[in-house]
């Protein structure tokens, strides 16, 4: 299982992921889960997977060939929608021809976020369906989450919104939604890639994700800070008053 958080709000873009797969209690490993594909001063596209592993290896693999062909590909797309139908499409290809004639129990599914900004136009946020067919952002619903995302929602649905909520606010909420995801099931797990693009602040060089480790110290505060505070809030609240009656 897996934990990603992609939103779109009228500052920017951010993107979160947790780094963990299993296949099981006593086999656990870290793999990244963030992809990102640029040109300077044009484009800046990130690709958040979650699900099947040699599925979405396998697709951004075969993105990334054909980032070398005369064809369609991620780097040449006119925008991204056309970005998200490409993935799209590649995510249905590979599943298709992995499942091929296989009639084990195997789920070879996976979804996939696809968000940036490409110049001429505003940024935007895609969530891709394992069917290859695909849903967009919106002022309403400004942000998508994929893999195990119950427990990382109420907080975010609480405090993020489109017009008012600032990237480091955002970041804030997305590192509480991972840890109460992370406290609540052991397939989520540190380290957390997060990248923030600022709207219409196209980078010379595109950053590399920011890594939150075990050892942070700002998410250890902010885990022991949050705990803290609903216990001291839980506290404060009444008590029924209809028991004793």
């Amino acid at each position: 299982m897996t934990y990603c958080v992609a939103m779109r709000l009228r500052a920017g873009l951010l993107f979160a992921s947790d780094t963990r797969t299993n296949a099981g209690i006593d086999h656990i490993a870290s793999f990244r889960k963030m992809y990102q594909f640029q040109i300077p001063h044009q484009r800046e596209i990130v690709v958040l997977t979650a699900g099947n592993l040699a599925t979405t290896q396998s697709v951004m693999s075969v993105l990334n060939q054909r980032l070398h062909g005369d064809g369609e590909h991620l780097l040449n797309v006119p925008s991204l929608y056309d970005a998200a139908a490409l993935l799209g499409r590649t995510l249905k290809e590979i599943i298709a021809r992995d499942s091929h004639d296989y009639n084990g129990g195997v789920d070879f599914g996976a979804n996939m976020l696809i968000g940036g900004q490409i110049l001429g136009e505003g940024p935007r946020l895609f969530h891709v369906y394992p069917q290859g067919n695909f849903i967009e952002a919106t002022e309403d619903t400004p942000y998508f989450q994929i893999g195990e995302s119950k427990y990382g929602k109420p907080i975010i649905d609480r405090v993020v919104r489109y017009e008012t909520t600032p990237l480091d606010e955002a970041a804030k909420c997305t590192l509480v939604s991972f840890d109460s995801t992370i406290q609540s099931n052991l397939s989520v797990g540190l380290p957390i890639d997060m990248l923030m693009l600022r709207a219409n602040q196209f980078e010379m060089a595109m950053k590399p994700p920011h890594r939150i480790g075990r050892d942070d110290p700002y998410f250890q505060a902010l885990r022991a800070g949050w705990s803290e505070g609903l216990r001291r809030v839980f506290d404060n609240l009444p008590n029924e008053p209809w028991f004793d009656e």
